[in-house]
């Protein structure tokens, strides 16, 4: 399993990238390490707040988790514990669905896509008229949903838009 770090106006130092390497490779437990290719850490300061990003790549799944704080260190050991969660959910949720093998995500083929442990529940329909972002963010926030997918009136395309974290808005228009 290889970790890389990259720093964002901040350098980082042999101890961030020991203690980097000792928090998320404790990962490593539950994750297979054959199939593991990368993990990627970006760590950032911003003022006064210290950021890290994990994304481990492995094999047709992402685990992605960001945390903030004042302290680089607990900012790590917080994403850390997020990330060992992710895992541990995503571990319980295929033992519930019947596979009952030892954790090892994989390149699945034809057949496993059979037995998906992914059920969709529930299909919407609606009608989408043409609307420009305003409207659609004003349409979300009326039906209280964090996302809103709409035909965006400019563009003549199907767009998204979703509340961040941070309470600002986000714009995904699909490229083809």
């Amino acid at each position: 399993m290889k970790i890389q770090v990259h720093g964002n106006n901040i350098a980082v130092t042999s101890a961030l990238q020991e203690y980097v390497d000792k928090k998320v490779g404790k990962l490593s437990r539950f994750l297979d390490n054959n199939d593991t290719k990368q993990i990627y850490v970006t760590l950032a300061v911003d003022g006064t707040e210290h950021r890290v990003e994990v994304t481990i790549h492995c094999r047709g799944v992402i685990f992605r988790a960001e945390e903030r704080s004042t302290d680089m260190y607990a900012s790590i050991d917080m994403v850390a514990d997020k990330l060992e969660q992710q895992v541990h959910r995503y571990k319980e949720k295929i033992a519930r669905r019947g596979r009952h093998r030892q954790f090892k995500v994989s390149d699945e083929s034809a057949d496993d896509h059979a037995e998906d442990p992914f059920q969709v529940i529930r299909t919407k329909r609606f009608a989408m008229k043409p609307m420009d972002v305003q409207e659609a963010i004003l349409q979300m926030n009326l039906l209280g949903h964090d996302f809103f997918v709409f035909r965006n009136g400019e563009t003549d395309e199907v767009n998204v838009v979703y509340k961040r974290k941070n309470g600002d808005y986000g714009l995904i228009e699909p490229q083809v």
